[in-house]
This record gives structure tokens, C-alpha cells and sequence, in this order.
């Protein structure tokens, strides 16, 4: 594309420069190392580096145009084309959406934003609009998904973990999406991509607001920033899906200017209520969807409040979007599931107690997880959990973390999880600040001994949670990133503390051929 055309259609103000007309722009990035011949170089200052600065390696990789916020020393006689902008990350989200053809025009776009449940409900609504048999893509922090085939994110940093990718890479699985048919996206949107603009450019026919608690205090620096960046989303909506039993949803109502529909598991006055509520343990939950123009049964196997709430959102949007009513109670009815959140790890080998991997890495989400396996656990089983906090994050969440695994726990094993740059110690030293001396816990730092630890010491009955990582299958550490599957670390654990489905020798007690003498510490 000629860069003239590309700064035009992107409503950049440009320099008076001749060239612009004849420069062609072949690829468009942030990051110096991938500039090639005919690139445009966007500079970011982020947290750790500044794109500024890398000007140099740019032009001689054969920049042809430069973005910048201030000027740099190379500029004369480079022969590039600079380019000055008040926001260079405004500028690279409108580029990339101009560079790939405004690819969301014509398609029907669905925002989903909130502390958590975000993954949970964007699965559901993707379920849903498969089922009605409208084609549809999902941009989520499990995977990106166009119709049935999954696109990969290539971050420029390995140890990322975007649920929005980056716009040169956002852009692009959009334009994808058009090209094979995408009628409806469901993007969850995060804090982060919101201030940091990567959908600047974007309209959105659905917001979904699901919950606000405290997380990424690190980045937004306080509560006020972090609610500001969600709020951000609403004023590009046309219609605002609110949670009514979360009190922010009456702090956002101002910047929704769109209509506003809101969702409640209690208060009558929600235009979509839950009554009839009835939790049945493991096997799910049931409730009366009720709405001014609908009025439905739902079920999900999912066990568990939050999926009341979740299946109440989805099921608000599928039917404010035009899905039929029968196809959502059909669809929340079969999804036994969703990847990493509360899902159950089943095992080759028969077991007396239950293993559950969740994503929850706030307080908030960690209470509910334990809330739930309360609602559901027997008389006289345990719930053991086992639990980290991640390095290089809010380091205030962490003690508070601790105390909700003491207050809802049976049974806690501190250990790591994504410790980064940090020392693993500090971080489970912190965790320690919140625990309850008084109550059953062991701090065992490597994750995958704590795991095999808290697996090899089940009662049955036991079940056993392991929060933090989800659908993650990677381990972040000083020295990088290494695989890191936690259901497949579960299951080799049960195999080799529980070997008699694979032994030659006779029956017995299963769990005769544990070493009681290793050194689990």
C-alpha cells in the first residue's frame, strides 16, 4: 500500500513530503528486528524499552517510514520518511486496521470485558452462534479461533500472554476472519488493550460487562485507572450488557451511549433476571431466564455460582443478537465445559478423590472457585488446594490470596507459578503474609513436586484444585519459558502414585506402592 493512501485512511496528519505518493509500505512493525525493506517502523515507549531508541537499526534493516512521538537524532539525512504523531499507539492500531482493509466492516463485533469470567463467557457465546450456524471468530486468552480452525499469535515476546494481541498481529487474524466468511467476532477485551489502544478503531455492536475486582494494580496503578480503562470500551458500543449484581455496572452507565440491558441473579428490576435458581452439585446449575422478550429453562453441567451468572450473559447476548431460543438452551445444556476453567482432569487410573485445574489468579476468582467446590463437596471431604502467584504482578493481591486459601481451604500448598524476573521465595513470602498459621499448609516452591505432594497425600474424597494456570501450558522462571502442561503433570503423578492398572503383580491396596521415604520437600 502507498503510504500516502495508508496515513489517509488511517486519518494520520502527515508532513508535506513528495515521496509519500511513490512509498510503498509492505509490512508494518513495532519491533526493530523484524524491519525489513519497504517496512514501517512504529516507535512504543513501553515499561521496560523504548521503540525510540531503536530508530538507528530500523532505517539500516531498510525502513522506508518511521513513526514517532518525538524526534530522534538519525532523522536528517536518513533518507526514511518520519512521521510525528501525538500517540504512536493510536497511529499503530489505526495503520494496521487501514494496512488490512478495515477488515471488521460488515461483521458484527462482540466485546467481552471484566476481572474474570471473560474466557467462560466468550467460549459460550461461541458455542452458541457455531450452533445456530453462524460463522463466527473468537480472540480470547485460550485461543484464537476463526470458524473451526485455530490462528496462532506470534508475539514479538516469547513469555507473553495476550489475550488481545498486538494491532500488526490483531489486524491481520481480522482480515482473515472476513476473508473466510466471519460473520460475528467475540473478542475478550482486556484492561490492558484498552489503554494501551490496540482497538481504537473498533466499533462494537455488543459490550459485555461481567464483574470488576481488584487485578493489574501493577500496570493501572489504582482501582480508578483500572475501572477508567474499562469504561472505555462502552462509548464505542451500540448496546452495553451490564451485570447488575456487580456495583460498578451503576459507575459505567454515563459512558455507555448505546442502549443498556442489564443482567441479574437477584434484583428484579434487571432486564434479564435468573429465578428458580437451583445449584445440583457437580451436576450443574438450572434457572428461569427471564426477560421482556423471553422467557426460558436453562441448564449447564458446569458447577458452580459464577456459571449462573456466565450463562445468564451469554444467553442475554445470543438472544439480544437474534439466536433462537432453543438453540441456546440447547447449546449452555451440552457444553459440559470450558478449557482450564473448573474443568476436572480425568485419569486413566480409578482414584477416590477429584482433581480440578481453574485460571483463577485474583482473590476475587479464587474465593469463587473455593466457593463453589464448598457448595458441591460431600460431608467429610477436603478441599485441598494448591496455589501460586505470578511474578512480576500486583504484589498486593498476594497475601490477600493467602488469606482466602486459609479461610476456604482444608488444606493449601504454597508453590510458584510464572515467577518471571522474581525470586520464587519473595513471592511465596508475601503469599505467607495472608496465610493462617493455625490452619493445615506446606510450601513446596517446585510446582509440579507440589502437585504430585498434594496428589500422592489424598484422602478420598478429596478434591483437589489447582488454580493459576488454567489453560496455560508453559512455565514462566528468570531463565525463560518452559512447558509446562499441569493436567498432564496431574496425571503422571496419579500414575505413579496409584501404578496398579500397569503392574504384572496381584491385587491389592492401590496406594501400597507409594515411597513413603521420598523427600517431597
Amino acid at each position: 500500500m502507498k503510504l500516502e493512501t495508508l496515513c489517509f485512511l488511517s486519518g494520520l496528519e502527515t508532513p508535506t513530503d513528495t515521496r509519500m505518493a511513490a512509498c510503498e509500505i509492505n509490512a508494518i512493525t513495532i519491533d526493530s528486528r523484524a524491519v525489513v525493506p519497504g517496512c514501517m517502523f512504529v516507535c512504543i515507549r513501553g515499561a521496560t524499552a523504548d521503540g525510540h531508541a531503536y530508530v538507528k537499526q530500523a532505517l539500516e534493516q531498510g525502513a522506508a517510514a518511521v513513526v514517532i512521538e518525538r524526534e530522534v537524532p538519525v532523522m536528517k539525512g536518513s533518507g526514511a520518511i518520519f512521521i510525528r504523531v501525538g500517540d504512536t499507539r493510536r497511529a499503530l492500531s489505526r495503520l494496521c486496521n487501514a494496512f488490512y482493509g478495515n477488515p471488521t466492516k460488515g461483521m458484527r463485533l462482540i466485546a467481552v470485558t471484566g476481572t474474570n469470567g471473560k474466557t467462560s463467557v466468550s467460549t459460550m457465546l461461541k458455542a452458541i452462534f457455531d450452533a445456530a450456524m453462524i460463522p463466527c471468530g473468537l480472540i480470547g486468552t485460550v485461543r484464537c479461533v476463526c470458524r473451526d480452525r485455530v490462528l496462532n499469535i506470534r508475539s514479538a515476546n516469547p513469555n507473553a500472554n495476550m489475550t488481545t494481541p498486538d494491532p500488526s498481529e490483531l489486524y491481520h487474524m481480522l482480515s482473515v476472519m472476513r476473508e473466510e466468511g466471519v460473520e460475528v467476532v467475540i473478542m475478550e477485551t482486556t484492561s490492558h488493550a484498552l489503554a494501551l489502544k490496540k482497538l481504537d478503531p473498533l466499533c462494537f455492536d455488543a459490550a459485555i460487562f461481567t464483574n470488576l475486582t481488584p487485578e493489574h494494580l501493577d500496570f493501572h496503578g489504582n482501582m480508578q485507572h483500572y475501572f477508567a480503562a474499562k469504561a472505555s470500551l462502552f462509548p464505542k458500543a451500540k448496546l452495553a450488557i451490564l451485570n447488575a449484581d456487580d456495583s460498578a455496572s451503576i459507575r459505567l452507565l454515563p459512558y455507555c451511549k448505546g442502549r443498556v440491558v442489564r443482567t441479574s441473579t437477584g434484583l428484579r428490576d434487571a432486564e434479564y433476571t435468573a429465578s428458580d435458581v437451583r445449584f445440583r452439585g457437580t451436576e450443574g446449575v438450572s434457572y428461569t431466564l427471564t426477560s421482556p422478550n423471553a422467557k426460558l429453562k436453562l441448564s449447564s453441567p458446569i458447577p458452580g455460582i459464577f456459571t449462573l451468572s456466565n450463562t445468564l450473559q451469554a444467553a442475554t447476548c445470543a438472544i439480544e443478537m437474534g439466536v433462537s431460543a432453543r438453540v441456546i438452551r440447547e447449546t449452555l445444556n451440552a457444553l459440559t465445559g470450558v478449557e482450564g476453567r473448573m474443568e476436572r482432569v480425568r485419569f486413566d487410573n480409578p482414584v477416590d478423590f477429584s482433581v480440578f485445574v481453574d485460571y483463577a489468579h485474583t482473590p476475587d476468582a479464587l474465593e469463587n472457585v473455593l466457593r463453589t467446590a464448598c457448595g458441591f463437596r460431600a460431608d467429610g471431604q477436603r478441599i485441598v488446594l494448591v496455589f501460586g502467584c505470578g511474578g512480576d504482578r500486583d504484589k498486593t493481591k498476594r497475601p490477600l490470596m493467602g488469606a482466602v486459601a486459609s479461610r476456604f481451604a482444608d488444606m493449601v500448598y504454597v508453590t510458584s507459578d510464572n515467577s518471571r524476573s522474581e525470586d520464587p521465595d519473595a513471592i511465596i513470602a508475601d503469599i505467607l503474609g495472608g496465610i493462617d498459621r493455625e490452619k493445615p499448609y506446606r510450601v513446596i516452591r517446585d510446582r509440579a513436586v507440589a502437585i504430585e505432594v498434594a496428589i500422592r497425600e489424598a484422602r478420598t474424597g478429596d478434591i483437589i484444585l489447582l488454580t493459576g494456570k488454567g489453560h496455560e501450558k508453559y512455565e514462566i522462571d528468570a531463565t525463560g519459558k518452559h512447558p509446562f502442561d499441569e493436567k498432564a503433570v496431574a496425571a503422571d503423578a496419579v500414575a505413579r502414585a496409584y501404578p496398579f492398572l500397569h503392574s504384572t503383580g496381584g491385587e491389592g491396596d492401590h496406594r501400597s506402592d507409594r515411597d513413603e521415604n521420598r523427600d517431597w520437600n
